[in-house]
């Protein structure tokens, strides 16, 4: 096989048309990117949920926890009794302390709620965050976005030297990770199938599915539509309450 005839098959293995001409193919590039592919599917689902573990505990020493016998920190044991492990996933739950609208999830089962969405809503609303947060673990929606920052070249040199196994990463490293893998935006796709399994969450623990809406609606009128806060990376509430409102009619 002559050098061009390789270069066309390596192009066809990376998923670049064939088409393409060979002067406009960066054969270093293409190189790095095969090599990035194979580190992460190498990456198992036990080293991602130990990553996940690290940033986690990296965050929360970060912020104020709501303790057992702090309000917040009662109504969430509320809202979330018996649920420590649902459909299949185990998760756990905390609350942050602070005026900011917000909620996010990480790929080992950790969710958080921060006080100021508490703030905002009702019983009903906040177990709709909650059951959108479920989802995105569910469906396992940060894998491969948490796969990709995990073969950066900032991590390459980490990753190696742990020998296979799950690296201990340094606080910018986390930072780094979190910035990526946390709090990038998710995909209109991804947001509906949260949302679906949120509904169907409500519903099928006997909540008021209205919930869903109304939530929305509220994080609309808070962001004047701007974004920000849990809308930074939950995006289009005006759509999304109208999509949810239309199954419910």
């Amino acid at each position: 096989m002559d050098r061009r005839e390789g270069m066309k098959q390596i192009m066809l293995l990376l998923g670049v048309s064939a088409t393409m001409p060979l002067q406009a193919f960066d054969f270093n590039k293409a190189i790095d990117a095969a090599g990035s592919l194979t580190k992460a599917a190498s990456i198992t689902d036990a080293d991602i949920k130990a990553y996940y573990s690290q940033l986690s505990k990296e965050y929360d020493s970060q912020n104020k926890v709501a303790t057992s016998g702090n309000k917040y920190g009662k109504r969430l044991i509320h809202l979330t009794r018996g649920l420590n492990s649902y459909d299949g996933q185990r998760f756990n739950y905390k609350v942050y302390l602070t005026s900011e609208v917000n909620a996010f999830a990480m790929g080992d089962g950790t969710v958080r709620i921060y006080s100021g969405l508490m703030d905002l809503m009702t019983d009903d609303e906040v177990r709709y965050v909650i059951g959108h947060e479920m989802g995105h673990i569910k469906f396992g929606h940060s894998k491969k976005r948490m796969q990709a920052a995990l073969t950066t070249s900032a991590l390459r040199d980490t990753l190696s030297a742990a020998g296979g196994k799950a690296a201990q990463l340094s606080d910018s490293e986390l930072g780094g990770l979190f910035e990526k893998v946390v709090k990038a935006q998710h995909s209109q796709s991804n947001e509906r199938e949260a949302d679906d399994y949120a509904l169907k969450f409500l519903k099928t623990k006997k909540y008021n599915p209205m919930a869903a809406v109304t939530a929305l609606q509220k994080l609309d009128k808070l962001s004047g539509g701007r974004g920000g806060g849990w809308l930074s990376t939950h995006p289009a509430p005006k759509e999304r309450a109208n999509r949810m409102l239309k199954q419910l009619s």
